[in-house]
C-alpha cells in the first residue's frame, strides 16, 4: 500500500529541495547572519565608546567656561542636566532589538548635543574664554569627538542595514528559519538630514 504524504510534509520537502538548489547560487551564506550580527554589535560598541568620550569631556568644559555672565548661566545648567539624563539612562540588554529603548537613548544624546552646541555658541561672546588654551584644547577634542560620533553612528546604521537585509531576503530568510530562529531585526538611528554629508564639526572659532 502506497504511503500518503501529508500536504505539510510535501511543502517542507519542496522548500528543502529549493534551498538545496539555491545554495550553489547563493554561495551558501550559512554564516552570514552571525557574522553580520557580530559586526553590528561591534559598531554599536564603538558608538557607546564615542558617546562616553564626549560625556567625559563635558565636566572640564563646564569648569572652563564658568566665567559667563549670570544671565547666560542657563546654558551651563542645560548642559549639566542633559549630560546627567544621558548618563543615567539604563541601557537594557535588548536595546539593539528594542526600537523604543533605542529611541530613548538617541533622544537623550540628541538633547545633550543641542545643549552642548548652544553652550559653545555662547562662548563666542566671551573672547577671554574663547582664546584660553584650556578651552581651545577642549574645543578641539569635542569637535573631533562629535565627528567620530557621527562616523560611528553611520557605521552602525550600515551594519544594521546589512544584517536586517540578510534576515529578510532569500537565502538569509531561509537560514534564519532553519538555523537562527531567535535572530531579530536590529533597531537603528535616525540620521538628521544635515548629517548625511561628510561629517564636519566646526563651532566657529577657526579661521575660514
Amino acid at each position: 500500500m502506497a504511503r500518503i504524504v501529508s500536504a505539510g510534509t510535501a511543502r517542507a520537502l519542496s522548500l528543502f529541495a529549493v534551498i538545496l538548489l539555491a545554495m550553489p547560487l547563493a554561495g551558501c551564506g550559512i554564516n552570514n547572519i552571525p557574522t553580520y550580527e557580530q559586526s553590528a554589535k561591534a559598531a554599536w560598541s564603538q558608538v557607546l565608546n564615542e558617546y562616553k568620550r564626549r560625556n567625559d569631556l563635558i565636566p572640564n568644559l563646564v569648569e572652563t567656561v564658568k566665567g559667563f555672565a549670570e544671565q547666560e548661566r542657563k546654558v551651563l545648567t542645560d548642559v549639566v542636566e542633559a549630560r546627567a539624563k544621558a548618563t543615567q539612562i539604563k541601557i537594557p540588554d535588548d536595546i539593539l532589538t528594542n526600537p523604543a529603548a533605542m529611541k530613548q537613548f538617541q533622544d537623550a544624546q540628541s538633547s545633550l548635543s543641542g545643549a552642548l552646541s548652544r553652550l559653545l555658541a555662547v562662548v563666542e561672546r566671551y573672547p577671554d574664554i574663547k582664546s584660553g588654551q584650556n578651552f581651545l584644547a577642549l574645543q578641539s577634542q569635542i569637535e573631533g569627538t562629535e565627528n567620530r560620533i557621527s562616523i560611528a553612528r553611520r557605521d552602525y546604521i550600515n551594519s544594521v542595514r546589512v544584517y536586517n537585509t540578510e534576515l529578510t531576503t532569500i537565502p538569509g530568510r531561509w537560514w534564519k528559519s532553519f538555523m537562527y530562529p531567535g535572530s531579530k531585526e536590529m533597531a537603528t538611528f535616525d540620521i538628521p538630514a544635515d548629517e548625511v554629508r561628510t561629517p564636519k564639526v566646526d563651532f566657529g572659532t577657526r579661521a575660514n
